[in-house]
């Protein structure tokens, strides 16, 4: 499993940092090109290579080196592909959700799988739907091919040296590490002059995750809870809710300026307040500095589940809540909700340490009472009630019906939300009327397997 490394450079010449900076502004044209051309249905099925042998047929000239646009052809068209796949996965689901004849449904999973959907009516629907043109605005990275650097030792940490716009030009840049970066890098050039170096190492496989099965929800003021009542990362909502609103104050207050810096007659007012009190470096600096510390809580926290469990049944977040209205605070709160850092942590700490996470399907499990798998009772914050007078921990209560879908024999991962919604019920109405049914319970499954997994 490769996972990236981030370098970052030690005190950068002023002069290298202008000469990259021109070098990937020039690059970030071409990586526009590819986007805005082969962005869209035009470049299904087309790879980097027949685009760059076009190109080379054409005598396209590019006021950079042939490795320089060529590696950035070929990473503009990954970014392409991965995005096509994303869209895919939620044509998926539409699929599922609205053809019912198992046989029509293989064909059009087919179709998808081999790119043929462009030449399927129904398919180039659902995919214009999720599939939106993309356009590409980034013009800070350089790649640099895997034998188009070399490394080198000096005074006590690491150089690399990369090609520049002229030609035998090399532009030697100093890490703060003493780690030489190998294979294909990626050179990012931030707005308050710092730079940072990308590479992929090969990460350790292990095999010491726990041995049990468990339920996780993910939530907001901490990371997880597990169906064992164990909360994972209980100060991330302090941290998101505090820098939302400190950002809200901040911005509140940029846009004052901002709006005195336009309706202001004295360009030299103007200029100041643009150059002085509108930059973003010490505004970028904060959020990194943030982003960092939320990203070590969730992995810490996914790596103590992964300490407990061999098997980790999670909900499938991917998609917003629809149909959920909140008020403008608890939404701009929730607009910063980590699902995707989440979601990388459990991919990635899973595969590396051995265990399996489950996605199921997340339809009301936040509405059930765990003890008896039945829409009895009502969520109230961190509060479960229940019909009984019983109070349950919303979160725990809703990981251990998380657990519970692992094994529901009529319930998919990809099952509607009005069918579970009417398979709930009817276990409910069962569960009132105290009817025996030998198929299937309101009670969650007791034995949980994961062969089929």
């Amino acid at each position: 499993m490769k996972v990236t490394r981030i370098l970052h450079a030690k005190r950068p010449n002023p002069g290298k940092l202008a000469a990259l900076r021109e070098q990937a502004k020039r690059l970030g044209q071409v990586r526009s090109e590819v986007w805005q051309r082969f962005g869209s249905r035009q470049g299904v099925g087309v790879s980097d290579r027949q685009i760059r042998d076009r190109w080379l047929e054409q005598q396209r000239a590019f006021p950079v080196s042939a490795n320089a646009w060529k590696e950035t052809l070929r990473d503009a068209k990954g970014n392409i592909t991965a995005n096509m796949e994303a869209a895919k996965v939620k044509a998926r689901r539409s699929i599922w959700r609205h053809t019912q004849d198992k046989t029509e449904q293989k064909r059009l999973f087919t179709a998808l799988k081999a790119n043929d959907w462009t030449h399927d009516p129904y398919l180039r629907r659902v995919m214009r739907r999720y599939w939106i043109r993309g356009h590409h605005h980034t013009h800070n990275q350089i790649i640099v091919r895997s034998d188009n650097d070399t490394t080198f030792q000096l005074g006590g940490r690491a150089w690399i040296k990369i090609p520049g716009l002229t030609k035998g030009q090399r532009i030697a840049i100093p890490l703060n590490t003493t780690v030489e970066p190998t294979g294909t890098l990626r050179i990012l050039l931030k707005d308050d002059d710092r730079l940072e170096v990308h590479t992929t190492i090969e990460a350790a496989i292990t095999q010491d995750c726990g041995e049990r099965t468990l339920g996780i929800d993910k939530g907001y003021s901490e990371v997880l809870v597990d169906s064992d009542g164990e909360h994972h990362g209980p100060e991330l909502g302090a941290i998101l809710t505090d820098t939302s609103d400190r950002l809200k104050a901040k911005y509140q207050r940029r846009s004052k300026l901002r709006a005195l810096a336009n309706n202001s007659r004295n360009p030299r007012k103007r200029q100041h307040i643009r150059q002085f009190n509108l930059g973003r470096k010490k505004l970028n600096r904060g959020m990194d500095k943030t982003h960092a510390q939320i990203r070590d809580i969730v992995f810490q926290s996914v790596h103590t589940v992964v300490d407990k469990a061999a098997v980790i049944a999670a909900e499938d977040l991917t998609a917003p809540m629809a149909g959920k209205s909140f008020g403008k605070n608890v939404t701009r709160r929730l607009a910063a909700w980590t699902k995707g850092v989440i979601a990388e942590a459990l991919d990635s700490v899973s595969i590396r340490r051995g265990s399996a996470v489950v996605l199921v399907n997340p339809a009301y499990t936040s509405q059930m009472d765990s003890r008896n798998g039945c829409l009895l009772g009502k969520r109230q914050g961190d509060r479960f009630h229940c019909v009984d007078g019983e109070v349950l921990q919303a979160d725990q209560n809703a990981a251990r019906n998380v657990l519970a879908r692992l094994t529901d024999p009529e319930i998919e991962r990809f099952t509607p939300y009005r069918q579970v919604k009417a398979i709930l019920q009817a276990r409910t109405e069962r569960h009132r009327l105290r009817l025996p049914n030998p198929d299937s319970s309101c009670s969650p499954a007791r034995v949980l397997s994961t062969e089929s997994e």
